[in-house]
């Protein structure tokens, strides 16, 4: 217990006097977060729904009735299209192969599409929001209009073209759903920075001879990230359908279970024509569910983090 009560002192004197204290007021603020988050029922829905997600993702190897549900050998061993039963929670597909198994495989990569992709949106988008809000003038009118070129253009048939254009593999997937579905985040970022920029904490620091860089880095983007972040779950959200909208259509990778596979090979194998309707609700569904998870979340940050949304 002694070397415990020494141990915790020693540790925190390992940082300087202001880190410490920025580290209890981001510590503090977290808190005062996650407080509000739970009075939001919707959103203790939403998290509960991604926890189970998240869970039945790492765990999909385990919790499958079969370690390759992505083998063609099941024909000649499982009845094609066999409803829900016992042996088969969520019945079979055209080939036999068990459905209940290939959800929860496709959850992983439905996931990964979504988290990476979203990652990959909230950088591009914050990199130029930042710059161009920051900068303003010419910096701000080139960026702006790069910006409202992605904004013209359909994100879907421009996805469509990148796809074709690079190729369906699930990296070249992921890659076009980020570089296409930045331009919502730059937009706020922009707005966020052209606000805060205006307030006399950043004069105070020009007038001390802060560096743009050291100004951004340690008085905008702390400023702005509580909207980045709630923005960045309702990206993920858009990934998802992103991916399964282009796997419908036959641009995603074949090779690689996801939901959006599944509904496309659904479809293609007569599944709707057949009434094999738990082919089409497993994956759908889980599409579905999820989705609506994130806007659930979402929403109920951006509810907090805006003040121009909370409840008075």
């Amino acid at each position: 217990m002694k070397g415990a009560s020494v141990g915790a002192p020693a540790a925190r004197s390992l940082l300087p006097p202001r880190q410490r204290e920025k580290l209890r007021l981001l510590t503090k603020s977290a808190k005062k977060i996650w407080n509000q988050f739970r009075k939001n029922r919707a959103g203790m829905v939403g998290l509960g729904i991604l926890v189970i997600f998240f869970t039945i993702a790492i765990f999909a190897p385990w919790l499958a009735t079969h370690e390759d549900p992505n083998s063609t050998s099941w024909a000649a061993i499982n009845p094609i299209y066999a409803p829900p039963s016992l042996k088969f929670l969520f019945g079979t597909d055209y080939l036999g192969r068990d459905v209940y198994s290939l959800t929860l495989m496709g959850s992983r990569a439905s996931l990964i599409v979504g988290v990476v992709a979203s990652v990959i949106s909230m950088v591009l988008g914050t990199l130029i929001g930042v710059f161009s809000g920051y900068y303003g003038k010419i910096t701000d009118e080139i960026l702006m209009r790069f910006t409202d070129f992605f904004l013209v253009i359909p994100w879907l048939p421009l996805m469509i073209v990148f796809v074709m254009l690079l190729g369906a593999s699930f990296t070249n997937v992921i890659i076009v759903i980020g570089i296409t579905s930045w331009p919502s985040t730059s937009r706020i970022v922009r707005a966020q920075v052209m606000s805060i920029k205006e307030h006399t904490f950043i004069e105070r620091a020009r007038c001390v001879g802060a560096s743009d860089t050291r100004i951004v880095a340690k008085h905008i983007l702390p400023n702005v990230f509580p909207l980045i972040f709630a923005n960045t779950i309702l990206l993920i959200a858009n990934a998802i359908f992103s991916e399964s909208f282009l796997a419908f259509f036959g641009l995603g990778d074949t090779q690689v279970i996801s939901w959006g596979t599944m509904l496309e090979r659904a479809y293609n194998s007569g599944a709707f024509t057949s009434f094999a309707w738990w082919y089409i609700l497993a994956p759908g569904g889980c599409i579905l569910i999820l989705i609506m998870a994130f806007y659930l979340i979402g929403d109920a940050l951006d509810e907090i983090l805006n003040p121009k949304l909370r409840r008075r």
